[in-house]
């Protein structure tokens, strides 16, 4: 028993205190997990691009005066810059509480990697070379691999380390390629350049269409050999295959493509300014600005509170079905373009 009433009073306001210090810790780090959870804007690829020449001097910074593949260079630049400097900053590899216990936030930057990645590659070996013998571009070719380290790596090396080194090597390349004076730094605008970005593009929408409907479970048939019939694999498979999204997932791949649709959405934008005149001459435009319209779509703010995966003619929603309706016809048009660019 207490011995005296301060004794009582001494031992409550301790619980007391504990308690509140509890709950105040707990709120701090659930508003700062809502804080670094919120998606970045999209920018003007324009402006973005208009800003970069004025920090590099160049001798004019209006969007019609900047050399082929200027813009395009410069988006690539300014979405790897937000994976590292939007709110909270990168995040894929925090090993520390709270952020490890985030999912939504590292999803969407992987999503974002992969585009960034992707175009990387297509600087290097296509855009940046007149021909499959040409010598490839010293900066490119160093920042290519720099966004292929593990993107949970945070030591030995540090992700965020490799990809800032990448980016100052396109941004060494991007200074070469606004510098009328040499000629080792070129940006190709043609249709073949483009067609091969865009036929990854396709795979990379495709697979993210495929994962997002699987939220509710669905038996396919297996397609893997059609069109074909000499074709062969290493393993059969039988001819209908159950495929389905593990629960836990859902919001994972949700978040990815959220991602993924984010930075395409301003590489697209960039693509058109750079490569207008091929655009124009294939009649291809009005297919541009469709696939940038679903993806525009696919960025539609978020009014919900968690994932919902309600069935698909249920009373509740299946956002995952909603985002791979916008992704499917945004892939359907790349299709169409591709097809234009090839044969228009």
């Amino acid at each position: 028993m207490f011995r005296t009433i301060a004794d009582y009073l001494i031992l409550f306001f301790n619980k007391k205190t504990l308690l509140i210090t509890l709950v105040l810790i707990v709120l701090i780090n659930l508003g700062v997990m809502w804080w670094v959870s919120r998606e970045p804007a999209v920018f003007s690829v324009a402006q973005n691009a208009q800003a970069h020449a004025a920090e590099q001097q160049l001798p004019s910074n209006k969007n019609s005066d900047l050399v082929t593949g200027y813009v395009t260079t410069a988006t690539l630049i300014r979405v790897g810059e937000t994976l590292m400097e939007k709110d909270g900053g990168y995040l894929s590899n925090d090993v520390l509480p709270p952020f490890i216990l985030l999912d939504n936030m590292p999803s969407w930057e992987f999503g974002v990697l992969v585009q960034v990645r992707d175009l990387a590659r297509a600087l290097r070996n296509d855009f940046s070379r007149s021909q499959t013998q040409s010598q490839e571009n010293v900066d490119l070719a160093l920042a290519e691999p720099k966004f292929n380290v593990d993107n949970t790596a945070w030591a030995f090396p540090r992700a965020e380390t490799e990809y800032r080194e990448g980016l100052k090597a396109l941004d060494r390349y991007l200074v070469s390629l606004a510098d009328v004076q040499q000629q080792d730094a070129q940006f190709y605008a043609r249709a073949d350049n483009l067609n091969d970005w865009l036929a990854q593009v396709e795979k990379r929408l495709g697979a993210l269409s495929q994962r997002l409907s699987a939220s509710v479970g669905q038996v396919r048939v297996n397609t893997d050999l059609s069109g074909d019939a000499q074709a062969t694999q290493s393993t059969q498979k039988p001819d209908q295959i159950q495929v389905k999204t593990p629960w836990l997932e859902i919001d994972d791949v949700f978040y990815e493509a959220r991602g993924a649709t984010w930075a395409l959405l301003h590489f697209l934008r960039a693509m058109e300014v750079d490569l207008h005149d091929v655009l124009e001459d294939k009649n291809a435009r009005v297919s541009v600005r469709q696939i940038i319209r679903e993806l525009e779509a696919a960025q539609q703010p978020m009014n919900s509170p968690m994932i919902l995966n309600g069935s698909p003619f249920g009373a509740f929603a299946n956002h995952s079905l909603v985002m791979a309706n916008y992704i499917a016809r945004a892939n359907a048009a790349i299709i169409d373009l591709r097809r234009l660019l090839a044969d228009g």
